[in-house]
Order: C-alpha cells, then sequence, then structure tokens
C-alpha cells in the first residue's frame, strides 16, 4: 500500500500526543471551505484529532484546536480566512492555551504564507495540500517548540491515505482516488497549489472500499481533480472506466458517484460503463465553463462547444434519465456579448439540471490574470443575472420531469424544517422529502414523488 511506512510514522506521533494530552480535555473545532477535496481532507484532521483523545467542539469559542482548512479558487475566501484570522486574535489572547493551524490550497501560495507570517503571528501551524497527513507531527513540533510551525511542500509524489478519518455520514463517503490537476486551465490555480497528477493504486482504492463497506457504506464519491484521466500516471495503466466498473462490484456499495469529469478526456468507454453498470448512479457533472469555442481556447480548455454538444449528446443517448450539472464561468476576459449568447444558447440546447453560475475570479499568478479585455464589473453583473435567470428556469422544468414515479432514494437525515419528513436523494443527486421513520435513513426506499418544487420533491413511501 502506497505510503504505508509515513501512515506508521503519523501514527507514532498520534501516542505521542494521546499521552501529552492525556487528563487535559480537549476540543477541535475545523472549518472547511472550497471543494469535496478539501471536505474528505477534513475528515481524515476529524479523524486524527478524535484518535488523539479530541471532541468536536460547537464552535471555535468552545475549542481548544482550530483548523481552518482554506480554498483559494477565488480571492473572497482568502479574504474570509483573513476575517475568521482577526475575529481569533481577540479569543487566543484572552486562551494562551489555545492553537490556530492553517492549511489548504490558500497555505500553498508563498505570498500568503508570508502575509500570515507578518500579520497573525498568533497563528500555531501552517501546512499546506501535500502534507496533510503530517497533522499530527506538526501539532508535536508545536507543542515541543517554540512559535510558529509552516510546514509547506512545493509538490509530492508520496501518497498517505492509511490514517483515522471520521465520515459526516456513516453511509457514504468520499473515496480520493487521485490527487492534481495537469491541465492548467488558464484561469485556475489548482495546478499549482494541488500539483500535477498522481493516481493511487487500484488496489489500495478498491481495498479501502471494501473496509468501508463492511463498515455500513453504501454509496461512494470518486474524487479527483479530472478523473478522466485517472491511471495515467501508473506504472500498470488503468483507465477510469475499468476502476469505475470494478468499484461498483464491491459486495454491499449500492451507489458509486464520481466528480469532476473534464471534457477533453470523457471517453466513449466511460459513457458505455454508466449506461451498462446499474450501480453507477445515473447524475454527470461536467464544467463547460463557457459555450464560445473562442472564449474556450482562451481558456485552455482544449474542446470545442461543438465537441461538448457532441459528448452530452451521446450521454443522453446512453443514459435518456441521465441529469447533468455543470460550472459556468462569466465575464472571462475578452468576453463579448456574442461569446456569452454562445453560452446562453449552450444552456438552452443541453438542459442541464442545474449549474454552478460565477462571475470570473481574477487569480494572481494565473494566466488569465494578466491578460487584456477585462471585462466592466457592471457587464459582468449584467450577463451573470440573466444567465443565473435562464439556468434556474430550465432547472425547474428538468427538475419536474419524474413527478408520479417511483424511485429509489437514499434519506440522509431529518428534514431540518420538519422532523416529520426525511430528506435524501435520488439516484441522479436530485434532493427528495418524504415522511417516515428515521430508522430508513442510510437504506434505500422506494418513494413516490408526487410533488415537483423546483430543485426538488415531494414524495411519499411507495
Amino acid at each position: 500500500m502506497q505510503g504505508t511506512e509515513e501512515a506508521v510514522l503519523q501514527k507514532e506521533y498520534i501516542e505521542k500526543l494521546r499521552a501529552l494530552y492525556k487528563g487535559k480535555p480537549h476540543a477541535y473545532f475545523i472549518e472547511t471551505l472550497g471543494c469535496q477535496m478539501n471536505a474528505k481532507d477534513s475528515e481524515k484532521f476529524a479523524g486524527i484529532l478524535q484518535e488523539i483523545g479530541f471532541t468536536e467542539a460547537a464552535s471555535e469559542r468552545d475549542a481548544d484546536f482550530i483548523l481552518y482548512n482554506t480554498c483559494t479558487v477565488r480571492e473572497n475566501a482568502n479574504q474570509r480566512i483573513y476575517g475568521r484570522l482577526g475575529q481569533l486574535k481577540n479569543l487566543k489572547a484572552g486562551k494562551p492555551g489555545l492553537r490556530i493551524a492553517l492549511c489548504g490550497c490558500m497555505m500553498q501560495e508563498p505570498d500568503e504564507v508570508d502575509t500570515v507570517r507578518r500579520k497573525y503571528p498568533f497563528v500555531d501551524i501552517v501546512f499546506g495540500t501535500h502534507n496533510i497527513f503530517k497533522l499530527a507531527e506538526l501539532m508535536y513540533r508545536r507543542e515541543t517548540g517554540d512559535g510558529m510551525v509552516i510546514d509547506v511542500w512545493e509538490g509530492t509524489d508520496e501518497i498517505v491515505e492509511d490514517l483515522p478519518a471520521v465520515r459526516k455520514y456513516p453511509f457514504k463517503s468520499g473515496v480520493n482516488i487521485m490527487y492534481g490537476c495537469n491541465n492548467f486551465c488558464s484561469y485556475c490555480i489548482v495546478p499549482y497549489v494541488r500539483g500535477r497528477e498522481r493516481s493511487r493504486l487500484p488496489e489500495d482504492i478498491l481495498s479501502e472500499i471494501r473496509m468501508l463497506s463492511e463498515d455500513g457504506v453504501k454509496e461512494v464519491m470518486l474524487l479527483g481533480q479530472n478523473v478522466n484521466s485517472y491511471g495515467k500516471t501508473l506504472e500498470v495503466p488503468v483507465s477510469f472506466s475499468e476502476l469505475l466498473r470494478r468499484v461498483a462490484e464491491v459486495p454491499g456499495i449500492e451507489r458509486v458517484r464520481f466528480m469532476t469529469s473534464h471534457p477533453k478526456d470523457l471517453s466513449d468507454e466511460l459513457i458505455r460503463t454508466i449506461a451498462e453498470t446499474p450501480r453507477v448512479c445515473h447524475h454527470f457533472h461536467l464544467p463547460l465553463q463557457s459555450g464560445s469555442t473562442r472564449i474556450l481556447e482562451r481558456m485552455n480548455r482544449r474542446y470545442t462547444r461543438e465537441k461538448y454538444l457532441e459528448i452530452t449528446e451521446k450521454l443522453r443517448e446512453a443514459v435518456p434519465d441521465i441529469s447533468l450539472t455543470t460550472d459556468i464561468i462569466v465575464g472571462f476576459p475578452g468576453e463579448t456579448e456574442e461569446d456569452f449568447l454562445d453560452t446562453l444558447d449552450m444552456v438552452e440546447r443541453v438542459r442541464f439540471d442545474s449549474a454552478f453560475t460565477f462571475i470570473y475570479s481574477k487569480r494572481t499568478g494565473t494566466p488569465a490574470a494578466s491578460m487584456p479585455d477585462q471585462v466592466p464589473e457592471d457587464v459582468v453583473k449584467d450577463r451573470f443575472d440573466r444567465l443565473l435567470a435562464r439556468v434556474q428556469a430550465i432547472g425547474q422544468e428538468m427538475s419536474g420531469r419524474d413527478v408520479g414515479k417511483v424511485l429509489p432514494v437514499l434519506p440522509e437525515e431529518i428534514n431540518r424544517q420538519d422532523s416529520s419528513m426525511l430528506t435524501g436523494r435520488l439516484d441522479n443527486n436530485t434532493v427528495v422529502h418524504f415522511p417516515g421513520d428515521p430508522k430508513l435513513i442510510g437504506s434505500i426506499v422506494p418513494v413516490l414523488l408526487t410533488e415537483s418544487r423546483g430543485f426538488y420533491y415531494i414524495g411519499r413511501q411507495a
């Protein structure tokens, strides 16, 4: 298994910390920003902290160890972290034993680390995306040394997975299948902060999923920045389609999802696999970003609008009930009204179930940040509002297509507004609310969808 020796070393640090904290009640608070990869990382942090002997705190004020798992895809995420740190300064002044840690993508940027060092010297630990498995070691260094511990790696080939984790849901889990990204889209900082692509061995992935199944997990989400390129860095290449089929064969696993796909690497083999493998969910998140071939070229996306349309047509032909969702950026440098209308046209043609729509955010260090023809803010806002209105209208139309059908739902929790109702998801990821016993949570339940309310259904057990 990859990273076994490092995992053993980190477990030794966990034991050292258990002895150090013995007899002292300690609580942790984790704030997670960004993508599902970050959410998965935070589950590992929680697992390590609980193994040390910490309990989870309800808020920063109740915690003895605060960890912010940062995102840097958009600048406002960075500002949010600095705002939170400003609030923590007084908290720490009145609680000297409080430890504050920063990790994640934002910490891979040297300028941000320098800002933390200069302006927030009360922060105790700073580390990045490549050495998240070292949390216990870094905590031990802080407790047995003096001052801030900074340990940020520029890159790594190391994959360490055999460490504790605490899942948000006992019946479903994310599973990392690869790390990093080789695509270098001109607006995106992810390849610079997450590093180059590296895939986990398929036997390690399958071993983890078997253990999850034995622990009651019924649904897994395979995670990677671009799952379609999984396996290319392995000594013996394995395609994502092959991995998907093997995961779906693990006994006890009833649903298999994945996130995220890049259109340029989407193969006909993968489309066949989705169509032919019943346990693979009929939900496909396929970022479009722009409907203009000219803008896609400036974005370095390496596909055209025609190619994207061809792919979505193949997906709908092979899997007629598939739910298609996407990401779209408005206001990319050089975007004209004609380019924007091409994007609106794609939304009309593809008819996404939902779309995450974003205003372009300039990220220092990316090629797009220095491109000429930055679009004026008022123009971008107008386009964003027009796009959002159309996306939402089409999404509401699409989400009502299953009214009257009995479909399997995986209840996830008691409804937050009405405790007599359960909230769960269809195979295609649409939310369903229905009356039910909390004992049903985590099991697949047939539900008659009686009413569509825009982006979710109301139903009753069939």
